[in-house]
């Protein structure tokens, strides 16, 4: 199972993801899915059990996000 992590901008989204990639964390750029909403059109997918190590990982870089929403797919 999957989450995404929303974000504002393209430049966060990818900000977002080398951080995880170099936390050796599998993440993709992704669009958004129609069903969530976001100010920007590409989400981050993560690993849903690398959630928490995710938020601590932003948190620690003080890199912003709107929120992380689970895919059910």
């Amino acid at each position: 199972m999957h989450d995404v992590i929303l974000v504002q901008s393209t430049t966060h989204a990818i900000r977002i993801e080398k951080l995880l990639k170099k936390a050796e964390l599998q993440v993709k750029l992704v669009p958004v899915p129609r069903h969530l909403s976001s100010d920007c059109g590409v989400a981050v997918r993560i690993l849903a059990d690398e959630r928490n190590r995710c938020e601590e990982i932003l948190s620690e870089n003080s890199t912003p996000f709107e929120q992380i929403a689970s895919l059910k797919k």
